[in-house]
């Protein structure tokens, strides 16, 4: 179901909870009515300082009893500020359990879609698995349409292709004809050593509802577009790495053409994993020397065993 956000999902047994609250508030009250008492005694208080103090200056009364009678009121006064600061305490306390008693109501904390209901009336809620099999981690799943993107890993050899905003096309394993246009969001600027790989993100252009999580799906990325030559595209060979040579600064293969060597200058583009593109020097269908001595010399007699 569709739930808003603030949905209450769920509520937890709140007993505890409310008993620490009920005590809290017993304690701030507790500390407010001890205030009402200490303002009363200081009212009197305040009476018998003025009392001896006229009585002092008429030499009835010793400066005794009119320090006596100002000590009992700074007393007061100082007992006031203290039950003042124990209820600033009590009430700190009293908001402290309030959000304990609030945090058993469980609420959609986003507009989403609730997926799974992981937990029954009468199971245990941890967020850590305390063991046993009546206790959850978790009361619901919920999921936001909105967000979903797509996660795949790239090998660390082609990482370098790839960069935010790149064009990408997504097929879907449900939909194999329907193909999604995303872009590159991120490159995740860390590598898994075990499968040597990086993680792309690559959000859709436009979602649909037929897009779900955790779907399988297939990205194909899309470089830059080839150089053009009169109009045309011009197609670029794919050769092994191996088959290309270092001749005093030029690359160079070597053919067989007619059972032996021709020596021929290539033209070398991007790489390939292990393969080397050829845009210049080759056509399709030539045979070259992809491992070979490093005495091969032009027009050398080969044979090709089959």
């Amino acid at each position: 179901m569709h739930v808003p956000e603030g949905f209450v999902l769920a509520t937890l047994d709140d007993s505890d909870a409310r008993r620490a609250l009920d005590s809290a508030k017993a304690d701030r009250d507790s500390a407010q009515a001890a205030i009402a008492d200490f303002q009363v005694q200081l009212k009197n208080a305040e009476i018998e300082l003025q009392r001896a103090q006229q009585l002092l200056a008429a030499g009835v009364q010793s400066q005794q009893t009119l320090d006596n009678a100002t000590m009992a009121a700074d007393s007061l006064r100082a007992k006031i500020a203290l039950a003042k600061q124990q209820v600033v305490g009590a009430q700190a306390r009293v908001s402290e359990a309030q959000q304990a008693v609030d945090n058993t109501v469980i609420r959609a904390p986003f507009d989403g879609i609730v997926v799974s209901k992981d937990a029954q009336v009468g199971e245990m809620v941890s967020p850590n698995s305390a063991g046993g099999g009546f206790t959850r981690t978790g009361i619901a799943t919920i999921v936001d349409m909105n967000s979903n993107e797509i996660e795949v890993d790239v090998n660390e050899a082609y990482i370098a292709r790839v960069v935010p905003g790149q064009n990408v096309t997504a097929v879907l394993d449900a939909y194999p004809d329907w193909q999604i246009p995303s872009r590159v969001r991120t490159v995740i600027p860390t590598a898994d050593r075990q499968k040597a790989t990086v993680k792309v993100r690559i959000s859709f252009l436009k979602l649909d509802p037929r897009i779900l999580p955790d779907m399988g799906i297939k990205v194909t990325f899309f470089g830059a577009e080839p150089e053009q030559k009169n109009g045309a595209a011009e197609p670029a060979v794919l050769i092994p790495q191996d088959a290309v040579r270092d001749d005093q600064g030029k690359k160079i293969v070597f053919l067989v053409k007619n059972d032996h060597l021709e020596r021929r200058a290539v033209g070398l583009g991007a790489t390939r994993g292990s393969d080397a593109e050829i845009l210049a020097g080759l056509d399709a269908g030539d045979t070259v020397v992809v491992k070979g001595p490093a005495t091969l010399r032009d027009g050398e007699a080969v044979e090709i065993k089959k």
